[in-house]
């Protein structure tokens, strides 16, 4: 009788654990389905822009965001959130939930904020999702000034110091390009006034008003002042003339060695998934793979397509901001 119920207790516990056993089985199943995000996404997605409107960043993102939401399946929604050197929207996406309904439509301003004291972070703080395209960057001024070429402005601001006031965002690409460009032709700092702007698109309707002298625009954000008149480009930082503007010089054939473009890509909070971002980043590169946006990038835009996925993102402005650390140094900014 003894050992009857001995072997009924044994048989009793092997059942036990068997039981829990498939039940944490089970539970593990549903946590792994519940972990590999097969519907993402299943609500619209915010996309932070850290500009005011009107800007090539928010003309781009824009663009691109209204032609990836086919792709994804649900509304990618611009928000536009300017200041402080574009880290209010920068903060914005920082501190979101990583559950990737909350992107960052940005570029090097990101480092280049964090190189100005602005911020006390960097890339560090996203996850890379997808360079989308970068812009050549040049330098215009109002055309009623009635400076024609580089060296007619680069001779009057020697002889006028401080008279030719030029637009930036303290902290910003803007502000690095005109460093760059004053170090490049031989300005001394006290030649251009600088002025603070909150973005680039603040700062063309200052140039518009004749409020100030100039500013750093690309012909996305400034294809209708060039077109009408009101701008007129010095020249191009590019390595080639742009198909659009072929009349105006670059920096390289006037006989300064300066190339500058803003690479624009999508950011999520540090954090998010593996596997969302590689839906989105799936979806982005379906996107720049479609010959209808590629040509309004480009023919439309003044802009390149240039799609990387998350990794090479990643090592893409790691070394971005290497340069730019370089050049602040080299600048004494």
């Amino acid at each position: 009788m003894r050992k009857t119920l001995q072997k009924t207790n044994v048989r009793a516990t092997k059942l036990v654990a068997l039981t829990a056993a498939i039940s944490v089985s089970f539970g593990a199943t549903a946590v792994l389905a519940q972990n590999n995000h097969s519907d993402y996404p299943e609500e619209q997605i915010r996309m932070i822009i850290p500009y005011s409107p009107g800007g090539a960043t928010d003309i781009i993102f824009r663009l691109f965001a209204g032609e990836a939401e086919k792709e994804l399946g649900v509304p990618i929604v611009p928000v536009n959130m300017s200041g402080a050197s574009a880290t209010v929207g920068s903060r914005e996406v920082r501190n979101a939930d990583p559950d990737g309904y909350t992107l960052l439509g940005s570029h090097e301003v990101i480092a280049a904020a964090n190189i100005s004291g602005v911020v006390d972070y960097s890339f560090d703080a996203f996850e890379p999702v997808a360079l989308i395209t970068q812009t050549p960057n040049m330098a215009t001024i109002n055309a009623d000034i009635g400076l024609d070429s580089l060296e007619e402005f680069k001779a009057y601001a020697q002889e006028n110091p401080g008279e030719l006031t030029w637009g930036i965002t303290p902290g910003s690409t803007s502000h690095f390009f005109i460093a760059m460009m004053m170090e490049e032709m031989g300005l001394e700092s006290e030649t251009l006034r600088l002025i603070d702007y909150e973005g680039t698109g603040d700062a063309i309707t200052a140039v518009q008003r004749g409020e100030i002298t100039g500013t750093m625009t690309n012909y996305t954000s400034a294809r209708a002042q060039i077109e009408e008149g009101t701008f007129a480009v010095l020249a191009v930082a590019h390595d080639e003339r742009l198909p659009q503007l072929p009349d105006s010089p670059t920096f390289t054939e006037l006989g300064y060695n300066f190339v500058n473009a803003t690479s624009r890509a999508f950011f999520a909070p540090a954090g998010t998934p593996d596997a969302l971002v590689d839906t989105l980043a799936e979806s982005f590169q379906a996107t720049a793979e479609s010959p209808e946006l590629q040509a309004r990038i480009e023919d439309e835009l003044g802009s390149i397509v240039r799609f990387l996925p998350p990794e090479e993102t990643r090592i893409f402005f790691e070394n971005a901001e290497d340069r730019l650390r370089r050049l602040a140094d080299m600048l004494d900014m």
